[in-house]
């Protein structure tokens, strides 16, 4: 009872702030309501709509996909490479770590996706520095093939929480793997396959989950960026902007609570895809595979 006691004020907030509100928006997935008037059972209609009658739905779907599909791996090549880097320098190595780590701190804040916005207008730096060089793109905002790599862009520029967690991967890594590999002839590629991958895969397997499941939640800086509509040609409409439109622009809060059920299920489908992959690739200490 004494250690229920001291659990008590955990367990109010887990059953009353997490468990309580899931438990009414799968309620509310299965009714129409407006926030307004009472909800009304409505069956499978919302979940028949999303797939059947709402191709806005699966362009959002589509371009949220993109965007984990192209955004998560090029953000966790860039954090190994600079992991790697800082992990073989010993000089200024602490003033570099904090450099690199800087962005993940500010997060994706309301601040960072309104300077992001300036600098890649049409009369942003960005745009500016490319025309110098004689490349005029006329702005990455308003651009539909340039609006997610845009985004892209932004989401590596925060690699720094990979980073840390690659780098304290790399700490552990025995020196001796390497110098018996140099030994036999191995090069700095072959070292790097044969000897840093494997032994670095449970973090890597850790960093990819983790960033998978934070790319379906982008939201704000897409929200800013595109001033809450998604443009241009819906590109930056990913499927959380487009639940809140319906929830709370559109007052169908019914059809915003199935749509969250759907991503909900969806990512849990891609996390079981990737635990069930991984025991093909990645090796723990004592493995005997």
């Amino acid at each position: 009872m004494a250690g229920y006691g001291f659990l008590a004020p955990w367990l109010v907030g887990f059953f009353g702030l997490t468990v309580g509100p899931m438990a009414v928006s799968l309620y509310l997935a299965f009714t129409r309501y407006d926030i307004f008037t009472p909800p009304e059972w409505a069956g499978f209609a919302n979940f028949t709509r999303m797939f059947t009658d709402d191709p806005i739905f699966l362009r959002s779907a589509k371009v949220t996909l993109e965007y984990v599909l192209i955004g998560t791996p090029v953000k966790l090549a860039a954090a190994l490479a600079v992991a790697l880097l800082l992990n073989s320098i010993t000089r200024g190595s602490g003033f570099f770590r904090s450099a690199f780590y800087t962005p993940s701190l500010i997060g994706a804040s309301v601040s960072v996706a309104i300077v992001w916005r300036a600098m890649f207008a049409g009369d942003g730096p960005v745009d500016t520095s490319l025309k110098s060089l004689g490349l005029d793109l006329g702005g990455w905002v308003g651009d539909v093939d340039l609006a997610i790599p845009m985004m892209i862009i932004l989401v590596v520029w925060q690699f720094g929480a990979p980073m840390v967690i690659f780098l304290a991967g790399l700490k552990q890594v025995p020196t001796e793997l390497y110098e018996a590999a140099e030994v036999d002839g191995a090069g700095p590629v072959h070292r790097f396959w044969k000897v840093t991958v494997p032994m670095l895969s449970p973090v890597i397997f850790f960093n990819l989950l983790l960033e998978t499941i934070h790319a379906f939640q982008v939201f704000g800086s897409a929200f800013i960026i595109s001033n809450g509509s998604g443009a241009p040609g819906g590109q930056l409409n990913f499927i959380t902007l487009y639940m809140y439109k319906r929830g709370f622009a559109d007052m169908q809060m019914g059809y915003a609570a199935a749509i969250a059920w759907i991503v909900l299920v969806a990512v849990a489908i891609i996390a079981a895809i990737m635990f069930r992959s991984a025991r093909s690739w990645v090796y723990y200490a004592g493995d005997q595979r």
